[in-house]
């Protein structure tokens, strides 16, 4: 008598023979007609990487899940399909969809040897179960399987079925379809793939794991041997071409990292964009799944604002100004950022050394964050406040070498910048601290104000404190929205918001996301104009010496206390800056002591001051950039001062007079010409303010965007703002001829001293 096993083995036995004996009449039936009726079959999309460019449409790197490059089947090569049929299908070409034959030598061959040793799937039935169905091995889902392939082959052709499994099958190594398993066995597109390369891929198939030519060279060998073969017998090949391809080598391309861990240019500015499509933005969907998906398998085309010629340039004056970054632990780390006023546009982001490389903090993006404390040149904000709240340009503060404040909380102590008294445009020139302390703690002005007014400029990834210490810059920013607030002055007081996405295009070439321009004024005209002589002189001839640029440009350095964080942030109308230098983590100085996060290794001078390191790579990225562009004032004579806010008499035309503060909608002007846009904006009631751009879409004069926009209802003599283009200026400026003094060599007077930090009470 058998034994025990012998029992049970014979039962395994039985239970095989009889579920493929079921198998095979149900499947051989199915192919015989019982079911026509099935629906026709809604195919889904592959998933498709999406791919990134910068501005000029150059590409910068895939996301992805799979990796997967779908092929048109006129790009894959006739020897690759016929492999792939000869294989796994090889009357492809005339059954529909089930193949009676295939299905009963798989189950004769399956009950003689007691288990799946062959199957009888079709090419057809292999993309239904890979694409449409779930992977559970069971006879209804055998049988849906090929009801499906019956009603996907009534559908669709042939040539389109054999398209979507070449792009849809897995060959092992990560690699979906015959375009990224081209790429990852050999380096070489599809269409360059030769005879024993295409058999090897079509081999895969089968079991990607127990034929992998990485890991199991012999077991793919053979099979590939096999794929040949079996090609000779159906007479795709000829017996010679059959014996040269036996006799080739297997050759391997040396393995590569996906794309996407490539190293490509931008990386930290790519990180930016991720976050935003998957976290703020609902561009791709309304939550973080579907915009994951999306993101990740949709095939999109991210069109970005970053320039890659703007890019290099920030990468190479930091690298020439640091050249000891990676290589020398006392060198600082650096970040830069550069906007576009006029758009918002991020048009480089460098968020620190070697996004690629081996440092532990390598992919963290010191351009964003938690920030840093900014010191000086946060002054220009404080400046910015006390201007809209009345103070007089000409009003003197006084500014001595050392002061002491009462403030609530304890006593302030303030040194740095003793020049008696001065302006504010005077006190800015030379950074003084004193002097900055009195105007924050002015009764018009105020701490809360300075707050309000860097919110409104730019300042929003970061939570500021309504403390004095903030005129100073105690609190932290992060270097994107200290370039934002000097957009913002660049700009002529208007804020756009910094964007980096243009565009998202689908992989059928419709837009599913266009950037929009929104903007809203932060600072008045008349503020700008007294700013931007300040800033200037901080250039010609003051602490920013450094930052020369041989053109009309305005700017503040900034040094935190203990000289840890240092700034530069400056602009022309073209282009807004902002540059930190500083230590991201403990450093030491080659004797593996460890130091506190941003404080110089020992027994080293190394400092980082504003007027030095910052204001030199500001220089040099500036020089560069603009270097085709013609030179142009700092404050756009093109603009115009804000009007009266006076409630304008309505026009009797549009019923009774409108009394101030009653609520009136605002009529469409967007496309009109302003003079027709103006007086439609006053007949109902409201006071207009002219913002000018330049743009190349409409004619000059007329009006791009309004806000609020229309059928939108406001008080009485509230302010609509309208957008309108205007042909670009053409007054130039000449450079200056002379470099300013730089007092004690280190190109910084006045930010050499405490800036408040830790001595600041709160």
């Amino acid at each position: 008598m058998p034994d025990a096993d012998d029992d049970q083995n014979g039962g395994v036995h039985r239970r095989t023979t009889w579920i493929w004996s079921i198998l095979a009449v149900t499947l051989v039936a199915a192919a015989c007609g019982q079911a026509r009726e099935a629906p026709p079959i809604a195919l889904p999309a592959n998933a498709e990487p999406s791919a990134i460019f910068d501005a000029n449409g150059t590409f910068i790197t895939e996301l992805r899940e799979e990796n997967r490059t779908t092929v048109p089947l006129e790009q894959i090569p006739r020897l690759v399909q016929d492999a792939v049929i000869a294989i796994e299908d090889a009357r492809f070409w005339t059954h529909n969809g089930v193949d009676p034959r295939a299905i009963a030598r798989a189950a004769s061959s399956n009950v003689a040897a007691g288990d799946v040793a062959e199957g009888g799937s079709t090419i057809t039935q292999q993309y239904v179960k890979n694409a449409l169905l779930s992977p559970e091995q069971t006879l209804g889902r055998k049988i849906e399987e090929a009801t499906t392939a019956l009603a996907l082959e009534r559908s669709y052709s042939k040539q389109l079925i054999l398209e979507l499994y070449l792009n849809t099958i897995y060959l092992g190594n990560g690699a979906y379809g015959v375009g990224a398993a081209a790429q990852t066995y050999f380096g070489v597109p599809v269409q360059d793939l030769s005879l024993p390369q295409a058999a090897l891929i079509a081999g895969i198939i089968q079991a990607p794991s127990r034929h992998d030519p990485r890991t199991a060279a012999d077991s793919a060998m053979d099979r590939r041997n096999l794929v040949l073969r079996r090609m000779t017998e159906q007479g795709l090949i000829t017996p010679a071409q059959r014996d040269t391809a036996l006799a080739a080598p297997l050759e391997l391309a040396d393995p590569q990292p996906p794309p996407e861990q490539q190293p490509y240019p931008g990386a930290h500015f790519i990180d930016e964009v991720k976050n935003w499509l998957l976290r703020e933005s609902d561009a791709l969907g309304g939550s973080t799944a579907e915009r994951r998906e999306q993101l990740l398998r949709g095939g999109l085309r991210i069109d970005t604002s970053i320039d890659l010629g703007l890019q290099a340039a920030a990468e190479e004056a930091i690298a020439e100004v640091l050249p000891g970054q990676g290589a020398d632990p006392r060198t600082p780390d650096a970040a830069l950022v550069s906007i576009e006023p006029r758009t918002g546009f991020v048009r480089a982001m460098v968020g620190g050394h070697d996004y690629f490389g081996t440092h532990p903090y390598r992919q963290a993006n010191l351009a964003a964050g938690s920030g840093r404390q900014t010191g000086s040149a946060f002054k220009p904000v404080v400046m910015a406040a006390a201007l809209e709240a009345g103070v007089p340009a000409g009003r003197r503060f006084d500014a001595p070498s050392a002061a002491r404040f009462n403030v609530p909380g304890g006593v302030w102590s303030v040194r740095g910048g003793g020049i008696g008294s001065g302006t504010m445009a005077e006190c800015t020139v030379v950074s003084s601290n004193t002097c900055f302390a009195n105007v924050v703690l002015d009764p018009e002005v105020g701490s809360e104000r300075a707050v309000e007014m860097a919110e409104a400029l730019g300042v929003v990834s970061t939570e500021l404190r309504a403390f004095p210490s903030i005129v100073l810059g105690a609190d932290n920013a992060t270097v994107e929205d200290m370039s934002a607030v000097y957009a913002t002055f660049a700009n002529d007081g208007v804020r756009v918001p910094p964007a980096y996405v243009t565009k998202i295009t689908g992989p059928d070439g419709e837009v599913v996301y266009q950037h929009e321009h929104h903007q809203t004024r932060a600072l008045s005209t008349a503020s700008v104009r007294e700013i931007a002589p300040a800033l200037e002189g901080v250039i010609s001839r003051g602490t920013g010496g450094s930052a020369d640029i041989g053109r009309p440009a305005g700017g503040k350095t900034g040094s935190a206390q203990n000289n840890t964080d240092a700034w530069f942030a400056g602009y022309t109308q073209e282009l807004s800056t902002a540059v930190w230098v500083g230590f991201a983590e403990p450093r030491d100085a080659g004797d593996g002591r460890p130091q506190l996060v941003g404080m110089s290794p020992p027994n080293t001078r190394i400092q980082v001051y504003g007027g030095t390191y910052p204001a030199q790579i500001w220089s040099r990225f500036m020089r560069a950039a603009l270097a085709d562009t013609p030179p142009s004032p700092l404050v756009d004579p093109a603009t115009t001062p804000a009007p009266t806010t006076t409630v304008p008499e309505p026009d009797p035309e549009f019923g009774a007079p409108v009394r101030p503060g009653e609520r009136v909608t605002v009529p469409e002007v967007e496309g009109l010409d302003i003079e027709s846009a103006t007086a439609a904006l006053r007949r109902a009631g409201f006071v207009v303010e002219r913002l000018v751009t330049t743009s190349a879409a409409m004619a000059p004069g007329r009006v791009l965007s309004q806000r609020p926009l229309a059928g939108t209802r406001r008080p009485a003599g509230s302010t609509v703002v309208l957008e309108t283009s205007t042909l670009p200026p053409t007054t130039t400026v000449a450079p200056p001829t002379t470099q300013p003094p730089d007092d004690d060599g280190d190109g910084d007077d006045g930010d050499d001293g405490d800036d408040g930090g830790a001595d600041d009470a709160e």
